[in-house]
């Protein structure tokens, strides 16, 4: 029972987060409201302008082309080229760089008809509105309209967009168009196609499979009679960003390849073809995107016509134009409906009077604006009364804009329109100015308040779901400070908060069926969460109360009390105090931009108080030096032992500290930091042209995980749990270095240059999905063999007398520990229930050796930590092999520091090891942290390493999930690890007893004197099972006060400039990170338990088979 309260106590407890963490995120990240109403070309705006500016009973056509809606068309074909990542220098071309960058001057044919036909060919900067994901702004260029913060999430899920779009509307208005590409535009526009040739996308490896597609089709379709709009999504220069970088050679291949094509194909183009070629989004100097960075957002847009379309101009700096304007531009220019929630403003440039400009030049332009402006103003009113979000004073101000910039068109226009004899002068031209001026600052003022309004929060929500996550902290701090003086761990933990939270959830539910709310599943869960935190404290307090009475009468007269309470607090005063510093330091920006540095600084200052605080607590000298495990008779060991244990804490501290150094050089930089360069280590293998500098780097990382797992098996010989003949030992002995083999071979593959993948194509992509998918089944194998029999211990009987089973030992007495691994495992109740089957007049007594049984625990957990980490390693680059054994080396040294402080520090109190101190679990979790950035993780969208979720799928994924699951452990690899090791802080001062023996007696006068380890939590499952609960509630504390640090910061800096650059994305992965901490962290206590169970059925077999 007490194993299943432990349990189902964290589960509850992890829920009661997930509601308050729900319930903020419901305030925080609304999406935007999708109207699904169409424009049509049986929409009479110029009607709905009369009834705003005062004018006009008739309907008017908008067209008298009848090929055309709205305005007549000026193109009747239209070729779309999108190039993935085209950063606006990609595009420019530069005749005076003679030494350009692999990037520069590459796309030669843009400046060639830019130069020579500036009435045909224009380049602009097509400013992209973040996040810059690609299926994002694919909904942004194809609607019009701004996607939320949120929205970002869905690049996994390319659900079908339901608002009006001009696919759509090309569709709607018999137009056929052919896709060719990305495939993600098949998810997004289903069944919208005549002709589709799509190609998987995700795969950032694969630099050619998308673009050598399109091609074999583009060049045939253009030239054919049967499509109006033809749109194809290249794909290769964002691949080639990705996977080596803007300044690779590959990228200048990937470019000249583009020349190629835009050269052929605007040779192709007739008359009446419109030429558009962008790019979605731009890139990073390390190739990534996702963020609002000037490289990120700063893509191009080239405009070219085989007839005059623009206005000379003088030379200067290209005009920037925001992407969605490429939406109502388009349409009027197609001749088909602005999609009814498009936000765009026209490109007004683009609409001239033809044949030429002559004095009625700002006639199209007028009229494109004022169709765009009527159609903005026709959304606004159904957004405004379908949302009514927006405000009042602005929506009114807005309109009163309108309205004016109406009754001038009419009175510009539509006279000059109805009279024949109109002559324009000076006065009329300047009127014609300011009108397009005032059409244009409605459009942006428009979209400007739209943009601030969709950005929307509900105080509500974010108030009660911060005061829901503080209250679960409180829970979780007095659970793990108290949970040893609960009389009943079942009623207060479990019984008590379920039925109060499931009566008030209940409740609720009633009373809202009653009143005829609607009811919502997230506010029922937040009454539920809310009762259960009632009835906790209710019964928490009310009992705390009563003990308090009795112990005040105890110490009513004396001070002792006061001074107790001091004590007790101050002991909170390090170990807690810096992980709140680190929590306020979360409303600075500026901490957070720098946060992988500080909180190395942070973890270091915490490890070296706790060694000091040993010297000055008295415990490094000689008369202090014995442990709780050591015989009386042993105790004073000497100035030798003494220096012994210094140097030993000494080392493993400055091997701490180097561990924590050198993992800062696997770094990588934000965009706020100027001066930062990320480090090589991210680069991939692929990546470096220099074969010898690519092949010391391999022997590096080979190395890196061979030394890992060496330590590991090492680990396991030093402590005899490689002796049996378990099938899990099998597995450890021959299942690690085949492993370790494969990755190798998958390295090997992965780092071939691209030309040599070109001549070995099939070969390597078989490989590439071979290797990684054997790993994968051995590493699910290597889990399902520890969880069906974890045990690790080789038992060996024996005919001899007790005095004989551990042999006297001859050397030196400091050095006996390093090969004493033989555990007696009849300690005292083993003993005791031993001789209920043993026949007082046998002249022999059986014994029993067993070697591993002292680490039975942290074998078992060992061999799960070393199988995820070798999952996670090939989900990372191969150089990042050197910072998983950094990350080994630092947990070993911190567990080998807190082990033998521990032993240090409990003179006398041998209960004092069944619960961990703050500053090692603050420590744990800093760790965690502290190799989040050292894997080159940030906190920011453009940081995420995609290339995790095609390690063995090189051609992709049939869902979402598997992928999404992938790129998740690649993200929080840190943090699962040391979830997943959490227990190790309980284990590790068992695991150190031994060394703390000196001069170990052979004599079993007591058996007290057999050091048995882990054995000491069978001794005591009641403190065992406590202790477990102490130390998940403490790892959930710190988690919990980081993840309510963030979420506060986020909700008071919510009008921060910087809030959805920094303090909303550090926000998300603050709670992913705990999500998947306290996922990670239930399974781990659930598999201890299981390790649990296993040790006590192997006590009980043995048992039985002593007694035969």
């Amino acid at each position: 029972m007490p194993r299943m309260v432990i349990v189902l106590s964290l589960c509850w407890t992890c829920l009661l987060f997930y509601a308050g963490l729900g319930l903020f995120l419901s305030g925080f990240l609304l999406v935007r409201v999708e109207l699904r109403s169409r424009s049509s070309c049986q929409d009479t705006p110029f009607t709905a302008a009369g009834g705003g500016g005062g004018g006009g009973g008739d309907e008017p056509r908008f067209s008298q082309d009848l090929n055309s809606c709205w305005m007549s068309r000026r193109f009747s074909r239209a070729v779309v080229l999108v190039i993935d990542a085209l950063r606006f220098d990609f595009a420019k071309y530069n005749p005076e760089n003679k030494n350009p960058k692999p990037y520069e001057n590459k796309l030669e044919v843009i400046h060639q008809h830019v130069v020579s036909k500036p009435e045909h060919a224009r380049l602009f900067q097509f400013r992209a509105d973040p996040p810059t994901t690609t299926m994002q702004r694919i909904k942004g260029m194809t609607t019009g309209t701004l996607p939320t913060f949120i929205d970002i999430g869905s690049n996994f899920a390319s659900s079908a967009i339901q608002e009006d779009n001009l696919i759509q509307q090309f569709v709607q208005n018999k137009k056929k168009v052919v896709f060719m590409g990305d495939d993600t535009w098949e998810g997004l526009f289903p069944n919208k196609f005549f002709k589709s040739f799509p190609f998987p996308s995700f795969n950032v490896k694969d630099l050619h499979t998308v673009d050598n597609g399109i091609l074999q089709h583009i060049y045939t379709t253009v030239q054919g009679s049967e499509w109006d709009v033809v749109i194809a999504h290249f794909l290769g220069v964002d691949h080639c960003g990705h996977r080596y970088g803007p300044h690779h050679p590959a990228m200048a291949e990937k470019l000249s390849q583009m020349n190629k094509m835009l050269r052929s194909v605007i040779g192709q183009l007739q008359n009446d073809t419109l030429l558009v070629v962008l790019g979605d989004h731009g890139m990073t100097d390390t190739g990534d995107h996702g963020g609002d960075s000037e490289g990120e957002v700063n893509a191009a847009l080239f405009i070219y016509s085989p007839l005059p379309l623009f206005e000379i101009k003088p030379a200067g700096d290209p005009e920037a134009v925001s992407q969605i304007d490429l939406v109502p531009t388009l349409a009027l220019l197609l001749g088909v409906p602005i999609p009814y929630s498009n936000i765009g403003m026209v490109m007004v440039d683009i609409f001239t009077s033809e044949p030429k400009l002559d004095d009625n030049q700002y006639l199209e332009q007028a009229k494109a604006l004022h169709i765009n402006a009527i159609q903005v103003n026709r959304f606004l009113e159904s957004y405004s009364y379908a949302a009514k979000d927006l405000s009042t004073e602005k929506l009114k101000y807005l309109k009163e804009l309108f309205s004016t910039a109406m009754a001038e068109y009419n009175d510009l226009v539509t006279n000059k329109e109805l009279s024949e004899k109109f002559v324009p002068d000076q006065d009329h031209r300047i009127r014609f100015q300011k009108l397009l001026i005032t059409l244009q600052r409605y459009l942006r003022e428009t979209k400007e308040i739209c943009q601030e309004s969709w950005a929307r929060f509900n105080p509500a929500y974010m108030l009660c779901g911060i005061i829901l996550l503080a209250a679960t902290c409180v829970h979780c701090f007095l659970v793990s400070e108290t949970a040893s003086t609960f009389e009943s761990l079942y009623k207060r933990l479990l019984l008590y908060p379920v039925i109060w939270g499931l009566t008030a959830g209940l409740t609720v539910n009633i009373w809202m069926l009653i009143s005829g709310i609607m009811v919502e599943p997230l506010i029922i869960c937040c009454w539920i969460a809310i009762g259960s935190h009632v009835g906790f404290h209710w019964n928490f307090w009310r009992s705390k109360r009563n003990n308090d009475h009795v112990a005040n009468k105890l110490t009513q007269s004396s001070n002792a009390g006061i001074q107790q309470k001091w004590r007790s607090w101050l002991k909170f005063l390090v170990p807690l105090g810096i992980p709140l510093l680190r929590c306020v330091a979360m409303f600075s920006n500026s901490f957070i931009v720098t946060e992988g540095q500080v909180v190395s600084f942070l973890l270091k200052s915490v490890v070296t108080f706790t060694v000091l605080k040993l010297k000055w607590d008295g415990k490094l000298t000689s008369y202090s030096l014995n442990t709780p495990f050591v015989p009386e008779m042993q105790k004073n060991p000497g100035s030798i032992s003494y220096k012994r244990e210094c140097f030993y804490l000494i080392g493993f501290l400055v091997a701490f500290l180097l561990c924590v150094l050198f993992s800062n050089n696997f770094y990588n930089c934000r965009e706020e930091l100027a001066n930062c360069e990320p480090s090589s280590f991210l680069k991939p293998l692929s990546s470096l042209n220099n074969s010898q500098e690519r092949n010391f780097h391999y022997i590096l990382s080979v190395s890196s995980l061979a030394v890992l797992v060496y330590l590991i098996r090492k680990w396991f010989l030093h402590y005899g749990n490689l002796n049996s003949s378990h099938l899990v030992v099998f597995f450890v002995r021959l299942g690690f270095p085949f492993i370790v083999f494969c990755l190798c071979c998958y390295w090997a593959v992965s780092a071939a240059p691209e030309e040599t993948s070109i001549k070995l194509q099939d070969l390597t992509k078989k490989i590439a999905v071979m290797v990684p998918g054997i790993v994968f089944g051995l590493i699910i194998t290597g889990f399902l063999i520890v969880l069906w029999n974890p045990i690790t211990v080789f038992v060996k009987d024996s005919r001899q007398s007790d005095e004989t089973l551990v042999p006297s030992y001859k050397g030196p007495p400091e050095m006996e520990v390093d090969s004493l691994h033989v555990i007696p495992l009849i300690y005292r109740k083993m003993q005791q229930s031993m001789k209920i089957y043993f026949n007082a007049n046998r002249t022999e007594t059986q014994t029993v050796a067993a070697y591993g049984l002292g680490t039975v625990y942290s074998a078992a957990l060992l061999t799960v930590l070393a199988l995820l980490t070798l999952l996670l390693i090939m989900l990372h680059n191969e150089r990042m092999s050197l910072a998983f054994l950094l990350l080994f080396l630092e947990g070993f040294s911190f567990l080998e520091i807190h082990g033998t402080a521990r032993n240090l520090s409990l003179q006398s109190d041998n209960t004092g090891y069944f619960s961990v101190p703050w500053y090692a679990v603050t420590a744990w979790a800093f760790s965690a942290t502290q190799f989040f950035y050292a894997t080159g993780h940030q906190p920011t969208f453009p940081a995420i390493q995609w290339n995790a979720a095609f390690v063995g799928f090189v051609e992709g994924h049939s869902t979402n999930i598997l992928p999404a699951l992938l790129v998740g452990m690649n993200t929080f690899a840190s943090h699962i690890l040391f979830a997943v090791g959490c227990p190790l802080l309980l284990l590790w001062p068992f695991v150190r007893e031994v060394k703390n023996s000196k001069n170990k007696s052979t004599k079993k006068e007591s058996g007290d004197e057999d050091q048995v380890m882990e054995m000491r939590l069978r001794e005591n499952p009641q403190m065992f099972s406590v202790a477990m609960l102490q130390l998940g509630m403490r790892y959930l504390f710190v988690y919990g006060v980081q993840l309510l640090a963030s979420v506060c910061a986020a909700a008071v800096l919510r009008r921060h400039l910087m809030v959805w650059k920094i303090f909303a994305p550090k926000f998300l992965f603050e709670a992913l990170a705990f999500v998947v901490t306290s996922i990670y962290l239930l399974i781990t206590f659930c598999f201890m338990m299981r390790v649990d169970v296993a040790v006590n059925k192997w006590f009980k077999e043995l048992l039985l088979k002593q007694s035969r």
